[in-house]
């Protein structure tokens, strides 16, 4: 890829999150190629369908906001514990910054194959990294000896939602490193093992 077709595609992908975070419900090629200064057959030629360019937006903010090294430390974890809790406190202090996005993709996707496909591929991700340290627990013994992996990962996927913070932070006004540590010990409760 030539550098100016990377610095055009890097300005598509920075004009979509923009206008997706100003909130509006529904986002369309025109609109984006008209914020990034070309036309909607050169947005085509970079990005085929508007469900790819959502998917390789929401990829492109984890690329912006480092997330492969915010997981880092739940990657290197030694233990279940430790990779339960490094990865509740990774992404739990990442939903603040990604609730803009996050508003816009929920809130067109009832109506948006496209902007659903794309909610759910970031999701799906977040599940992998709960599976993840659920398997850790589980390598340890330390996994409730009445939970399979399977349902295990649900509880804690469904625990980290985006929504259960929206709830919480927003809806209740609990501080972020309160609902950082009430999560964090709801999810033990849930998943450990009594001693």
């Amino acid at each position: 890829m030539s550098r100016n077709s990377s610095d055009t595609r890097a300005r598509i992908l920075g004009c979509t999150w923009n206008l997706l975070e100003s909130g509006d419900k529904k986002v369309r090629m025109s609109d984006i190629a008209k914020a990034s200064g070309i036309s909607r057959q050169a947005l085509y030629l970079h990005f085929p369908t508007r469900a790819e360019l959502l998917v390789a937006t929401t990829r492109h903010i984890d690329s912006v906001k480092n997330v492969e090294a915010r997981l880092a430390a739940s990657r290197a974890a030694v233990s279940g514990h430790e990779r339960l809790t490094t990865f509740i406190n990774a992404w739990g202090g990442y939903i603040p910054e990604i609730y803009g996005i996050s508003v816009a993709l929920r809130a067109m996707r009832t109506n948006d194959a496209e902007a659903a496909a794309a909610w759910d591929d970031r999701m799906q991700a977040v599940r992998h990294g709960c599976a993840a340290a659920v398997q850790a627990l589980a390598a340890d013994k330390t996994l409730r000896p009445d939970l399979d992996e399977e349902v295990a990962t649900d509880l804690l996927w469904t625990l980290l939602s985006v929504e259960n913070w929206e709830q919480l932070v927003r809806t209740c006004g609990w501080s972020q490193k309160y609902y950082e540590s009430q999560i964090g010990r709801l999810a033990k409760a849930a998943l450990l093992a009594p001693v």
